[in-house]
């Protein structure tokens, strides 16, 4: 059965050398139209010129052979993209979406051959990410239900006592899995197209404050050591913004410094203006982001060398997706002084209200 397949794949790639003298045409009717002509007028002036002394019978059977002949050269571009296109689709059917259409007629079935190409990208990238989202999850879920079942064993058979170092680490866990699903709900919603924004004045200062508490319980349950400085000017700046949209851009962001940074490391996040617009920075003293991933850092599932600590790479892709909900932008910046180490991340949000 295989090798008849293969046989049937090296026939089909010879046949897509083949010539198409129709594909230049624009149009289906007008291929038909010049494929009976051509086929009808090839057969009529060859037997005329060479071939008078024949009876009618013969130059008519004659004709009608050169006819079809000539049909057959003329209308294999037409028909070609067609087959190759069921062979496509019944390769797809069957998880296999590496297969093309080669497009270079310009009519409709030209125009369809380029459809379906892009289809079968979308397809396999689709497919592709897919398979990344369940690797991605199914580790994501496996190391912290590992790590809580082993805490739950050790206190149901006496070896460890349920003291706080046994219930942080337990919390920890816990948290860890309650940020998967957060993530998982958050990228739900974005390819549903269900964006829900309430933006108000924010008071920029109160908000870093209250983000900065909340990861600084992690990184202390982490045993991190990581502590954070934040820089608001000025002091009482207020921009438009969702809050909580806001909030989860920068817990993500902080969270990734905390966990990227070096033990004992410092976060900083600075707040500034910018004619009408807030620019917010948080850098780490980590190992940074090479120049070239840094775009592709903000791609769903791209966690990198960075990623020592665990996380579905979906954290940034879910950031970039907020603030351009704001009409901001997002990317990693150049270090504050060239050569030091450590990440910097921009953001850039209009709505500046004072």
């Amino acid at each position: 059965m295989r090798h008849a397949a293969t046989v049937a794949e090296r026939a089909a790639a010879l046949a897509d050398l083949l010539p198409r003298p129709l594909d230049p045409l624009g149009s289906v009717k007008l291929k038909i139209s010049v494929l009976l002509l051509t086929s009808g007028g090839a057969g009529a002036v060859y037997l005329w010129y060479q071939y008078r002394w024949l009876p009618p019978t013969v130059i008519i059977l004659a004709t009608f052979a050169i006819v079809l002949l000539t049909a057959q050269v003329l209308a294999h571009g037409m028909t070609r993209p067609l087959r190759s296109m069921t062979a496509a689709a019944r390769a797809m059917a069957q998880g296999d979406y590496s297969r093309r259409v080669r497009a270079t007629s310009r009519d409709e079935v030209g125009q369809l051959a380029v459809a379906f190409n892009q289809m079968a990208a979308d397809l396999a990238a689709a497919d592709q990410q897919r398979r990344e989202l369940i690797a991605n999850v199914s580790h994501e879920l496996r190391t912290p239900i590992a790590a809580l079942q082993l805490v739950l064993e050790n206190l149901v058979d006496g070896v460890g006592s349920p003291d706080p170092a046994t219930f942080s680490t337990a919390l920890s866990q816990t948290e860890r899995l309650g940020r998967l699903v957060t993530e998982l709900l958050d990228l739900s919603r974005i390819d549903a197209g269900a964006v829900a924004m309430d933006p108000d004045d924010v008071a920029v200062a109160g908000l870093l404050a209250e983000t900065v508490a909340e990861v600084e319980v992690s990184a202390r349950v982490a045993g991190s050591g990581v502590t954070f400085s934040t820089d608001v000017t000025p002091p009482d700046l207020v921009a438009h913004v969702d809050r909580n949209r806001l909030h989860q851009v920068l817990v993500n962001l902080l969270d990734n410094a905390a966990r990227h940074g070096p033990p004992g490391g410092v976060v900083t996040v600075v707040a500034r203006t910018e004619g009408e617009q807030m620019i917010l920075e948080i850098a780490d003293e980590g190992p940074g982001i090479a120049p070239e991933d840094r775009d592709r850092v903000f791609h769903r599932f791209t966690r990198g060398e960075r990623a020592v600590g665990g996380g579905t790479g979906l954290g940034l892709a879910i950031a970039r997706w907020a603030v351009d909900l704001h009409g901001g932008r997002i990317a990693v910046a150049d270090p504050a002084e060239a050569g030091t180490p450590g990440c910097r991340i921009r953001i850039t949000l209009p709505g500046v209200v004072a």
